[in-house]
């Protein structure tokens, strides 16, 4: 494996964050918007830079600097790392252009704090991305929960502040009280920190020191949203849609899983996992996870909400494919990070725009909503048979691998979870645009005239992203040779 020393990966991390004083100096809106955007364009034009050489099998690194010997604060970009940045980055410059129509359209207070946070976020999360060792993304990871808590209590009322608290010391607890003893514990035995094909700990401890391990590191990084560390995740429904946005289909909660992911195969290791049986443990903690949640999800009446609980469940989807540990279970999991994000972020630009629109939020409100907004009701339906997992959207490749896994693995009980769990969603997403195609409207909803499709700054990034889930399925081959390549990675090979 070919290895170049670049200082381009440290440049992909501090491009939102050196835009940060600009956006805070910003004279009017404009002027700060366009900072965001050109922060949020350079950011995606450095990660794509990389891609060619880490396509061809190579890895890029940077050192930040080593302040503890032996666990340096270092970059690295790998196939797994560059998907999930190519992911978060592409999606922020979307998610900058929806800001603009909600947070106007809803004249939103605190704007320039908002878009600040927002920039500070998407640093922390390219950090994550690119870490080339348990250490540095713990930094990272911790830098991101800090830098969302504002988002999240951006109402600044009382359910906010609530919600705020709540958030951050759901997350903070966990990180502190699981994540970091675990890390520091394998400090200890092994010596580095640092992802390895193999993990770092073989050889070092006993099987049942391992499930302590395992279980640590999966709950420690609650922004997974693995039950019964997932009910910070509704609360923050609380934040202004683009941000629920933000951290339900990019940021925050694939941020989470993807420290899972990277924790168990590249701290702990395939193998020593497979011949400890632990996969198996932690799957029954996703298949529960999946369940619940997704029938949690049918008894929500709230929009976003039930959008909540959805990601709960689809994360799970994540942690699953990790948990089986085969090589197409991994691949899904790791195409799921992107046909998620993609699935999911329409469906939220589509909840915020029917409230800009027409000021609902429950699905009860919604009857014959798609007679007068039915360009976002048309995405609503395609980013919901993406994470259904039905064709022609992406979210369909990503549960086939999964579903592959599970046959290789030989545990065809969490195939009939996944199976159950699909018709699960389709029967909490399918009645929205049942009800907003072919039900009458609601008798306000009949009588004013003045609700139509929201504005264009909210309309064409939905519009975007759903057309992106559809590309995804006829056109999936950069994230499924990146996929490919991690999975060889992860392997040894």
């Amino acid at each position: 494996m070919e290895t170049l020393y670049s200082i381009t990966p440290l440049l992909a991390l501090l491009v939102s964050l050196a835009a940060v004083p600009a956006i805070v100096s910003s004279r009017n809106m404009n002027a700060r918007e366009a900072w965001t955007f050109a922060a949020a364009f350079i950011k995606f034009g450095l990660v794509l830079s990389m891609a060619p050489f880490v396509l061809q099998g190579g890895t890029i690194h940077f050192t930040i600097a080593e302040v503890i010997p032996g666990v340096p604060i270092a970059l690295k970009v790998d196939a797994f790392g560059l998907l999930f940045a190519l992911v978060s980055s592409s999606l922020w410059i979307v998610t900058s252009a929806y800001s603009i129509g909600y947070m106007r359209g809803l004249d939103e207070h605190s704007q320039t704090r908002y878009f600040s946070f927002f920039a500070i976020s998407l640093s922390a999360t390219i950090g994550v991305a690119f870490s080339a060792n348990l250490l540095t993304m713990y930094l990272f990871y911790e830098m991101l929960s800090f830098a969302t808590y504002p988002l999240v209590a951006h109402n600044q009322d009382h359910e906010g502040r609530v919600s705020g608290r709540k958030y951050i010391a759901y997350l903070l607890g966990a990180s502190v009280l699981l994540a970091f003893p675990a890390m520091l514990y394998v400090y200890v035995q092994a010596g580095t920190l640092d992802f390895t094909a193999g993990g770092v700990v073989a050889g070092n401890v006993n099987s049942g020191t391992l499930l302590v391990l395992a279980l640590m590191l999966t709950f420690g990084f609650a922004k997974a949203g693995i039950m019964p560390l997932h009910s910070w995740l509704p609360v923050a429904m609380v934040a202004p849609t683009p941000v629920s946005a933000l951290l339900h289909a990019v940021a925050v909660v694939k941020v989470g899983v993807f420290c899972v992911f990277r924790a168990l195969t590249g701290t702990l290791g395939t193998g020593p996992l497979s011949d400890a049986g632990i996969g198996t443990i932690i799957a029954i903690f996703a298949s529960i996870t999946i369940l619940v949640s997704s029938l949690m999800a049918l008894s929500q009446d709230e929009l976003k909400r039930r959008l909540a609980f959805s990601t709960v469940g689809q994360l799970s989807y994540i942690v699953l494919g990790v948990a089986l540990l085969t090589p197409a279970a991994l691949q899904g999991a790791m195409m799921h990070i992107t046909m998620h994000a993609f699935g999911k972020i329409t469906l939220f630009f589509c909840a915020g725009a029917i409230f800009v629109a027409s000021g609902k939020k429950y699905i009860s409100q919604m009857k014959g909503i798609g007679r007068r907004m039915p360009i976002t009701m048309t995405a609503f339906f395609i980013g919901a048979l993406s994470v259904i997992g039905l064709p022609p959207a992406g979210g369909f490749l990503s549960k086939w691998y999964l579903v592959i896994g599970t046959l290789e693995s030989g545990q065809i009980a969490f195939l009939v979870v996944l199976l159950v769990s699909s018709i699960l969603n389709a029967a909490y997403f399918l009645p929205i645009v049942y009800r907003a195609f072919f039900c009458p409207p609601e008798e306000d909803l009949y009588k004013n005239e003045s609700i139509k499709e929201s504005p264009p700054w909210c309309l064409y990034p939905l519009s975007i992203t759903a057309i992106g889930c559809l590309v995804l399925f006829f056109y999936p081959q950069p994230f499924f040779r990146l996929a490919q390549l991690a999975v060889s990675q992860i392997m040894g090979g």
